[in-house]
């Protein structure tokens, strides 16, 4: 493990061991849409709609007394807001036509005097449906401006080689808030929009790699440019994961309930995502006629 750190020079056949890559993303991916199409996503109260009440005590809250004293509630959430642990979010879906004031009410005496109360408010399901629309708009928005952006910056092959490698890490993701029903909210939309900038920067580096060694190597098979492609550039897509997986497993331990699903997306992105430069974003490139692409840009100035 230390000699991808130490060395430059490695000559590992990622392109040769293809096919076991491969078979994982078809299971990882087989597993994802079928929990999707079964158990669907635990969407939040920001998709599905519901109250939404903000109290700040003068003490540290006990989360364990507040939820046991709020259980008759349905699809109840309470999470601590700031560092203090003394303001918390409570989120509950009321009952069909019941009372959104009473209900207010009657959440303010269970917790007694002791609380201020900041937002309160109810989301109702056309919200929740409009910010659904919004999200999805935004998520292939985001894939389709990147794979413009890796089209006119490369050629087409590696626009759809980086497009289908961040497609597969984020349907992994999604499929795994939906394997271990895990609250899918707007902050794990931010991750996942977070995620696929991070994932496509990781396959441009290579990408960049490859075209120069295209270039330089016009007599050497498609296969072996790959593989040094990877090679070369396997210490600083591996240093550069760890780094920013150090950061966010922190942050999913010490940031609280609130930016818990942003911790969780980002920290199954990192993972897979430098799993998909170096084992599907590459190989996919053995497919397509990229030669050509070498000889395009052996004619481009550099830069």
């Amino acid at each position: 493990m230390l000699n991808i750190f130490q060395k430059r020079e490695l000559d590992i056949n990622f392109i040769g061991k293809r096919g076991l890559g491969f078979f994982l993303s078809v299971v990882l991916l087989a597993v994802s849409i079928f929990s999707l199409c079964t158990k669907g996503l635990n969407y939040g109260i920001d998709f599905e709609g519901g109250l939404l009440i903000e109290a700040t005590s003068e003490q540290v809250v006990d989360i364990k007394k507040v939820r046991d004293s709020l259980s008759f509630l349905r699809d109840l959430s309470i999470q601590t807001a700031g560092t203090e642990g003394k303001t918390i979010l409570i989120q509950a879906k009321p009952e069909a036509n019941q009372n959104t004031s009473q209900l207010v009410t009657k959440i303010k005496e269970i917790l007694g005097a002791g609380y201020q109360y900041g937002q309160v408010e109810m989301i109702g399901p056309t919200i929740g449906k409009e910010l659904k629309e919004k999200s999805l708009m935004a998520s292939v928005l985001a894939l389709l401006v990147i794979s413009i952006y890796i089209w006119f910056r490369f050629e087409w092959p590696f626009a759809l080689g980086c497009l289908l490698a961040l497609a597969h890490d984020m349907v992994i993701v999604v499929g795994a808030f939906s394997l271990f029903q895990w609250e899918f909210d707007m902050v794990v939309v931010a991750g996942l929009l977070s995620l696929a900038g991070y994932d496509c920067n990781d396959s441009i580096v290579t990408y960049d790699r490859v075209r120069e060694n295209l270039r330089k190597f016009r007599k050497t098979p498609v296969d072996d440019i790959l593989n040094r492609s990877i090679n070369e550039t396997l210490s600083r897509t591996i240093l550069t994961s760890l780094t920013t997986l150090f950061v966010v497993v922190v942050l999913l331990f010490v940031g609280g309930e609130t930016l818990r699903g942003f911790s969780i997306a980002m920290v199954l992105g990192t993972i897979f995502g430098t799993y998909s430069s170096i084992c599907i974003a590459v190989p996919l490139l053995r497919y397509f006629d990229i030669r050509s692409v070498g000889e395009v840009a052996e004619k481009q100035p550099e830069g």
